[in-house]
Formats: C-alpha cells, structure tokens, sequence
C-alpha cells in the first residue's frame, strides 16, 4: 500500500467513526433520550433542549434537584437570537475575541425546556466550536443541554476514563468519538452581559 494510502487511513477512520457517532446521537435525541458526549470542554450529558421530559432524565440521572439550571449548546449566533429574547448584539463582538469557551446567561429564554429555564427567565448558552459538537448541533437543528457528567456534589471529571460507571451505564448512548482523549479538561468561562458591560461569574 502506498505511503499515501497509509496516511489516509487514520483520517477517514476518525470521519467514519464522528459520522457513526452522531447518527446515533440523533436516533436517541429525536426519541427523547439521554447522550454522553465530549464538548469544547469537558464531557456533557445532553438531549433536547426544548424537551421537559428529556430534561427531567438527565436532573434524575445526576440525582440533581430541578431548580438547577443547567447550560444550553448551540451551533451560533443565529440560534442565540432564536431562543432569547432581544440580545444585545454586542456581545457577538465579544464573543469572537475571546479564546476561552465561555457561556453567557441571557434574559428571556423562549422556546427552551421550562424545567431548564432559571426561576427570572435567564438561560445559561454557549456556542460550540468543537468539531463533533457543530456538527451534531447542525444536524438536529435544535440546542442540545450540556452539563457535566457526574452526579451531584461530585467533582467534575476531566477525562472520560474519570467518568462514573453510574454515569455511563445511565445514559441511552455513549459518544465513542474522543473517549481515549487524556488531557484534562475544563469548564467554560460563566459570564452576564448587562448594557454592554461584562459581569465574571466564573473565569
């Protein structure tokens, strides 16, 4: 086989493989259930953002009460608009600048899962630039949830190998993509946007 050949393997094999993947994260998405799934950061659990009864799952399965609000993928800006109400365009510029993933709570949820909307209305919403995160949120066309995946009170694993059993035998379907992945990773930056200013809630 030619050296070519041999150099091309490896790429089409990680395409298969993110393509196999996401098909199955759709299957269990559009049925309602539950994913464990790597992010811009650390491993998530997700399913429909606008589903209640999908929502509920993944506050039963963490053993986390419901008043928690938990944070919202999607795949840009265009999505922001859709699912708040009146963002301060702004904020995009920010956005762009910025090198760490970071969340923005935004007043004026619409469209979302109540059981994921906070008691004032806010949401908690990150646009993803992982590649198998775009291009899952691409393909489903809705915001997918995103918190960690541990139960509640524990620490937050880094790396899929630290993810509880519990964790992974609770969910409808395990990403493969990237499970062999070492390095540790991080939650994203927590901010408000207010009047063009920015509020840190977590760096």
């Amino acid at each position: 086989m030619c050296r070519f050949c041999y150099e091309r393997i490896p790429i089409i094999m990680a395409e298969i493989n993110i393509e196999q993947d996401i098909e199955q994260c759709l299957d269990v998405l559009n049925r309602g259930g539950i994913i464990l799934y790597p992010t811009d950061t650390v491993w998530g659990i997700g399913c429909d953002a606008t589903s209640p009864e999908a929502v509920a799952k993944i506050f039963a399965l963490k053993k986390r009460p419901d008043e928690n609000s938990m944070i919202v993928l999607v795949a840009g800006e265009r999505d922001i608009l859709q699912y708040t109400a009146s963002p301060d365009l702004e904020l995009f510029d920010y956005l762009q600048q910025t090198t760490k993933p970071t969340t923005v709570i935004y007043d004026g949820a619409i469209g979302l899962a109540d059981n994921l909307v906070a008691a004032d209305g806010s949401i908690a919403i990150r646009i993803c630039q992982e590649e198998f995160c775009r291009h899952l949120l691409r393909r489903f066309r809705k915001p997918i949830v995103s918190t960690s995946a541990n139960l509640s009170g524990s620490p937050t694993p880094g790396t899929f190998a630290a993810i509880s059993n519990e964790i992974k035998g609770g969910v409808d379907y395990v990403v493969q993509y990237k499970q062999n992945n070492s390095t540790p990773a991080r939650p994203s930056a927590l901010i408000r946007w207010e009047q063009g200013k920015v509020t840190i809630l977590r760096p």
